[in-house]
C-alpha cells in the first residue's frame, strides 16, 4: 500500500486491448463455480437503492450490490503482471457505452465505466480465465451492459484482495456531528427531496473523504473539491479504510441508514469492520458541515482513510485512495 493517495503511479496502467469481447452467459451457480464469461444477475432482490461494486483480484470476481443487497456476481479479468490493476477505492468518473481506446489502436471498449483519468476502467472484454488486461477490469459483454444501466457517475468501485458484504449502520446524526432530535424531521425532509443520481442526468454526486493522518475532511461534488475542514477525532481514535454509502433515513432510530464496506487490502487481509462507533468518533467544523448537509442525497459516500490527503497526488475530476503501486 502506498503512503498516500498515489495517482501518478497509475499513469502506466492503460486501458485493456480487446479483440473479441466475451458475450457471457447468465447461470445459476455458486460464485466459486463460475467459469470464465459466466455471471449471475438477480436485480429483483433489490429493485432500487445506491449501487456499489467490489472487485476481488485473487478471485477474479466482480460483485454488485444495490441497497446493500448483492444482485450480481461476474467473472472478470484484471491486470496482468507488469500492468497490475491498482487497488483501492474509486468512484466512476465517466460513462461511455461505445468507448474506444485512445491508447490501444482505437480498440472498442463497450459499456465503459471510467475509474481513473489515467486509463483504468470497467468494460466489456476478453475473459481468458486469468488476469490479462493492461490494468482495466474486463467483464462479459452481457454483464457489462447490465452493470452499465445501474451505475452512475459517483458510484463506488472497490478493488482489492477480497470482498466483504456491506453491513447496516444507523448513525443518530447527519454526518460528522450530531443533531437534536427535533431536527430529525428537517433532516428527513431534506434527504427525501433528493434523488439518487442517475447516469446521464447531469446530477451531482457527493463524496466526503476524511483522513485521520491529516485530521482533515474534504467535500467532493462530481469529483471536484468544493470544501474542506478540520476533522476532530475521539481521543485515541484512528480511522481504518472504510466506505459508507448513504441509503436513507431510519425512522425507528431517527437517524441515517448507511451501508458500511470494509476494504480488503492487496494481500487479502481484511481491515476493521465498519461500525457506528467509527461514525460517532468524528466531528467537523460548522461551515464544512453546513456545506455537506446541503448536498446530502441517497448514494452520498463517506470514505475514511488513515492515509494523508496529499494534494499533489489528486487530479481534478476524480480521486483514488488506498492505492497500491501499479507497475
Amino acid at each position: 500500500m502506498a503512503d498516500y493517495w498515489n495517482r501518478r503511479q497509475l499513469m502506466g496502467a492503460g486501458l485493456a486491448l480487446m479483440a473479441a469481447p466475451a458475450v457471457g452467459q447468465q447461470v445459476m451457480k455458486a460464485i466459486a463455480d463460475l467459469k470464465p464469461g459466466e455471471f449471475t444477475w438477480h436485480p429483483q432482490r433489490s429493485p432500487s437503492g445506491p449501487v456499489a461494486v467490489i472487485v476481488s483480484i485473487p478471485d477474479q470476481r466482480a460483485h454488485v450490490y444495490r441497497g446493500g443487497v448483492r444482485i450480481g456476481v461476474s467473472t472478470c479479468s484484471t491486470g496482468k503482471p507488469g500492468h497490475d490493476t491498482p487497488t483501492g477505492v474509486f468512484t466512476i468518473l465517466q460513462k461511455d457505452k461505445h468507448h474506444r481506446s485512445s491508447t490501444y489502436n482505437n480498440a472498442p471498449m463497450p459499456n465503459m465505466n471510467r475509474l481513473t483519468w489515467d486509463g483504468v476502467a470497467l468494460h466489456a472484454g476478453k475473459l481468458p480465465g486469468y488476469p490479462a488486461s493492461h490494468g482495466c477490469v474486463r467483464l462479459p459483454m452481457e454483464f457489462s451492459e447490465k452493470l452499465f444501466e445501474v451505475t452512475h457517475v459517483g458510484t463506488p468501485v472497490i478493488i482489492g484482495g477480497g470482498h466483504n458484504d456491506p453491513v447496516d449502520i444507523v448513525h443518530p446524526g447527519l454526518i460528522l456531528g450530531s443533531y437534536a432530535e427535533d431536527e430529525f424531521e428537517t433532516a428527513e425532509a431534506r434527504l427525501k427531496n433528493k434523488a439518487l443520481p442517475e447516469w446521464g442526468a447531469g446530477q451531482a454526486a457527493t463524496a466526503i473523504v476524511v483522513s485521520s493522518a491529516d485530521r482533515q475532511a474534504i467535500l467532493l461534488e462530481s469529483g471536484r473539491q468544493i470544501a474542506s475542514g478540520r476533522l476532530t477525532l475521539a481521543e485515541g481514535r484512528t480511522l481504518g479504510e472504510h466506505v459508507f454509502v448513504l441509503i436513507d433515513t431510519h425512522d425507528e432510530r431517527r437517524g441515517l441508514l448507511w451501508h458500511g464496506i470494509g476494504y480488503v487490502d492487496a494481500a487479502g487481509k481484511p481491515v476493521e469492520t465498519p461500525s457506528e462507533a467509527t461514525l460517532r468518533s468524528m466531528s467537523g467544523e460548522r461551515a464544512f458541515l453546513d456545506a455537506v448537509h446541503e448536498r446530502l442525497h441517497p448514494g452520498t459516500l463517506l470514505i475514511t482513510t488513515a492515509l494523508p490527503l496529499h494534494p499533489d497526488q489528486r487530479t481534478e475530476g476524480g480521486f483514488v485512495i488506498m492505492t497500491t503501486d501499479a507497475a
